[in-house]
């Protein structure tokens, strides 16, 4: 894997719609710009994005899950694969492995990762959904960051995003959804 740069943001909600929140809510990405080695060109097995995937948890999870305040009770991810890639180039990287690397590093995680791939350029921006690592039904968790990166994806990358948070929305008020 070729890693062109790597950002880790933490942001920390204290009020929302002119109200404070009882309790900071920490949320925290991390958004790595990789060469998409398959750009401009149709290959059949997709299994070496597997493993920059899990590489890529495994290098930036531990680090992002110590941003937050508490222990990380969401979590999302996402890919935007440059205008030479595929949106499957993004989904190889983040299905099939890097769904272990960031369950290790929340402590668990029964619920599916919420996720989202699409094609871009530089600057595009994408909706991360966010969702409760054990209870994909926790509606006071289902919630979205927008990200981008400036300058990527230049057409042969895939900027990666792995998003984790220790609360839900701010004031939640549309029920719990099944508990």
């Amino acid at each position: 894997m070729n890693l062109r740069k790597l950002s880790l943001t933490k942001e920390t909600i204290f009020a929302d719609a002119g109200r404070p929140v009882k309790q900071p809510i920490c949320r925290a990405f991390a958004v790595a710009v990789v060469e998409n080695p398959f750009a401009d060109r149709f290959i059949d097995d997709l299994s070496p994005l597997f493993a920059d995937g899990a590489e890529l948890g495994q290098r930036v999870m531990p680090e992002l899950a110590r941003l937050l305040s508490r222990p990380a009770v969401a979590y999302g991810k996402a890919a935007i694969v440059g205008v030479a890639g595929e949106i499957e180039h993004g989904a190889a990287v983040i299905h099939p492995r890097l769904g272990q690397p960031m369950r290790e590093a929340v402590g668990g995680g029964e619920a599916i990762i919420s996720s989202n791939v699409k094609i871009g350029g530089p600057g595009t921006s994408i909706d991360v959904p966010l969702a409760h690592k054990d209870n994909i039904w926790s509606f006071d968790h289902l919630a979205t960051m927008t990200i981008s990166s400036d300058d990527a994806p230049r057409p042969d990358e895939i900027v990666v995003i792995m998003a984790i948070s220790d609360g839900g929305r701010p004031h939640p008020r549309v029920g719990k959804g099944r508990v």
